[in-house]
Parts: C-alpha cells; sequence; structure tokens
C-alpha cells in the first residue's frame, strides 16, 4: 500500500492538517488515496478516466481536484507548505505544456501583404530544378 502513495509520511503529515474537513456527502474517499491519485494524473500527464482505481473512482479524483481548484485550496495549501519550509515558494503543481503543430510557424493567417502576381511571376523560383526539366529558367 505504500507504493500507491506519492508522498512520504512526512510529506502527508505537513499536507493533512489543511485539507477540508466535515464535508456533506456520501462516504469519503481517504484523502490521501485521492491526492494521491490527482498527483498521478499530473505527473503522468494520462486523462482523468485513467487514472488507476486503487486512487478511488476517477471522477471521485477529478471532481476532487476540480472542487479544490474553484475554492483556491491549491494555492492555500502551497503557501502554508512554504511557510513551514516544506517546499520552495517556486514549487509548480501542474507540468503542463502548449505542443504547436508543425505547420503553425508561418502558417496562413489573417490579412497581411502578399506579393502581387505579377511580382509573384518574377521571382526566382525557389527550388533547383533538375537538368532534365523543361523549367530551367534561360540565363
Amino acid at each position: 500500500m505504500s507504493k500507491l502513495f506519492w508522498l512520504s509520511d512526512d510529506q502527508w503529515a505537513a499536507v493533512e492538517p489543511h485539507l477540508p474537513r466535515n464535508q456533506a456527502g456520501a462516504r469519503r474517499v481517504d484523502d490521501r488515496r485521492v491526492i494521491s491519485g490527482i498527483i498521478h494524473v499530473l505527473k503522468i500527464g494520462c486523462r482523468w478516466q485513467d487514472c488507476p482505481a486503487e486512487y478511488g473512482p476517477s471522477t471521485t479524483v477529478y471532481n476532487r481536484f476540480n472542487r479544490w481548484s474553484h475554492k483556491r485550496f491549491w494555492l492555500k495549501l502551497l503557501e502554508a507548505l512554504a511557510d513551514a519550509g516544506a517546499v520552495t515558494r517556486s514549487t509548480s503543481i501542474d507540468s503542463t505544456y502548449v505542443k504547436a503543430q508543425r505547420s503553425a510557424f508561418g502558417g496562413k493567417g489573417g490579412p497581411g501583404r502578399r506579393a502581387s502576381a505579377r511580382r509573384a511571376v518574377a521571382k526566382r523560383p525557389r527550388f533547383t530544378p533538375s537538368p532534365t526539366s523543361s523549367d530551367v529558367p534561360s540565363p
């Protein structure tokens, strides 16, 4: 069971006092398992629904992350941990990134200056024609 958790006992002892208590609703899934599930999804980068069942239902893991995000729980937790010296202030909880498509640079977009048809025809070709090609420009 200890391999299941992403946080050590010392780290968990620093986090546990800051967790919300007395929440209404159905029987509560263990907070340590759910937080480990949240960390698993954020570190591994998998979808919420692909979170292993050992961390609890994937909907519970996602809903708790989402609900706590709206309540700014994660920011308050990181501030409390930084004040206690458990983490540095530059700690990041999310490591997502945006991947640009290959065609994103220089793609078509918006009105811009384009060469007129006459200038486009007068330009030198942007390729090196083969010696057997009939497109060889005359010097």
